[in-house]
């Protein structure tokens, strides 16, 4: 696949290893569609060698002396929103994924990923399409899921209580059914609507539904 007849896509790498850079260089060579722009060792002087090679896509490395590869990429893309940089790393954390994709990198991939795949890649980048490793596409999958709804921090009295509310009971039938006085009940009150971010105990009694904290009539969500 070429650009176009005679126009390869022209590549940056950056990393601070220097036989990181060989390999991926002579990767480059053997596609032709693909073609080495410029080089450099660190996140500083990436912002050099673009401004004299203007390359179409980079390939960026994550942990670099003097300034990283989130840096470089929030500084890059700063100075060309339409710049196209694929993190190409050996780290899978979720922050440095999330720090990467939010600094503005379009991909990010581990140093394992096979040949066939980089170029591909490289070659989607160049269109402005996203990629994303499988292992840093579940990562961010698993932290999506692990992210706290609205209520996950109510005690054990404070569903009890949300559960009444929700079944319309007033403070003094909910202090009833619950044997505890109206003014524990009040603070209980009070805590429930602090944690869901609700003004009344309506839109309180709405947002639990909403989350499944309780189902419509009132009783306890799974």
């Amino acid at each position: 696949m070429m650009t176009d007849e005679a126009t390869p896509i022209r590549v940056m790498l950056v990393d601070d290893h220097e036989m990181v850079r060989n390999g991926l260089g002579t990767f480059l060579l053997v596609h032709d569609d693909l073609e080495l722009a410029g080089e450099a060792e660190d996140g500083q002087q990436a912002l050099a060698v673009f401004e004299r090679v203007r390359p179409d896509v980079i390939l960026m490395d994550l942990k670099m002396p003097r300034m990283d590869g989130v840096e470089a990429i929030r500084a890059l893309t700063k100075r060309d929103p339409d710049a196209r940089i694929i993190a190409l790393t050996s780290f899978r954390e979720e922050a440095l994924v999330q720090d990467a994709l939010d600094a503005g990198a379009l991909g990010y991939l581990l140093k394992d990923i096979g040949a066939d795949d980089l170029a591909e890649a490289i070659r989607a980048a160049y269109r402005g399409e996203p990629t994303l490793a499988s292992e840093a596409a579940w990562v961010l999958f698993q932290a999506s899921r692990q992210k706290s709804r609205p209520g996950d921090d109510l005690t054990k009295r404070e569903r009890e209580v949300l559960c009444l509310i929700a079944e319309g009971a007033t403070n003094p039938e909910i202090a009833d059914r619950l044997f505890i006085s109206p003014s524990t009940v009040k603070t209980h009150v009070s805590s429930i609507l602090s944690k869901l971010g609700a003004a009344t105990r309506t839109e309180a009694a709405t947002r639990a539904v909403q989350e499944g904290l309780v189902d419509g009539r009132g009783r306890r969500g799974a």
